[in-house]
């Protein structure tokens, strides 16, 4: 084992996170798992930024401020896959679609995707569009930090769940990623917090404290229904803290 694989944090881990949690073409070779977890606020920083960016070249170019939260969503949802759309609809048709936790897990795992999944899909592209149209309409340069803030402090949920909770399955992405020790959670925390103060400053402490009752939340959830988390459950966590922290910052 090298002193990098044992290091708190490694300049890598940013690649690595880079390469999980979207498709952007960033080499890495894939080998901390869960020591990596500190690097996912500023992989949603990168994300985050980029389709912020994208919405402020909508506006540039004329377009409305009903259509930049479009152009912001799409690029979003290009550079990770739908990677987190996917968790948060697979956890609502798993959730609340059967009555025991082996069931609801089955659910989970399938591809297909059932009515509660396709209701959380809409809701949660209908709210962030909706949060997204008051902060282009507000002022483009202050929705572009606030979403890079808004990505950097969602995917700082993230890693607290995973050190939070137990894994509920013997396989899939999140069992094959690892647990990030409890520095590692703090270390990401504590960069989104940073992120979130120099963005959106008075906006963060309220948005910062709704972040961690979003997460508390759903991980009591996870724990009733499923005895863990699984990487639906992760995909689920970052889209409801993202609409939280949004809708923070537009009150």
């Amino acid at each position: 084992m090298t002193k990098s694989d044992t290091a708190l944090t490694n300049p890598a881990d940013i690649g690595e996170a880079l390469t999980l949690l979207s498709r952007l073409p960033v080499a890495s070779r894939g080998t901390r798992g869960g020591a990596a977890a500190w690097a996912y606020p500023v992989a949603g920083l990168v994300i985050g930024g980029i389709a912020g960016a994208v919405g402020c070249i909508a506006i540039f170019f004329g377009l409305p401020a009903t259509i930049a939260p479009i152009a912001v969503l799409t690029s979003q949802i290009v550079m990770t896959g739908a990677l987190h759309e996917d968790g948060l609809a697979d956890s609502a048709d798993g959730l609340w679609g059967a009555w025991d936790r082996t069931r609801r897990l089955e659910i989970m795992k399938d591809s297909q995707i059932g009515t509660y999944g396709v209701i959380a899909l809409c809701l949660s592209l209908l709210c962030r569009w909706a949060l997204l149209w008051q902060l282009f309409e507000a002022s483009p340069g202050f929705a572009l930090a606030a979403i890079a803030a808004t990505a950097a402090v969602s995917r700082a949920a993230i890693p607290v769940l995973m050190w939070q909770l137990p894994h509920a399955r013997a396989g899939g992405l999140s069992r094959s990623v690892g647990v990030p020790s409890g520095q590692t959670v703090l270390i990401g925390l504590a960069i989104a917090t940073v992120a979130a103060f120099t963005l959106v400053w008075s906006a963060a402490i309220p948005a910062i404290i709704l972040a961690a009752l979003v997460t508390l939340g759903t991980g009591r959830i996870a724990r009733a229904k499923i005895g863990g988390q699984t990487g639906d459950i992760l995909g689920a966590v970052q889209q409801l803290v993202e609409i939280a922290v949004l809708m923070v910052i537009v009150i």
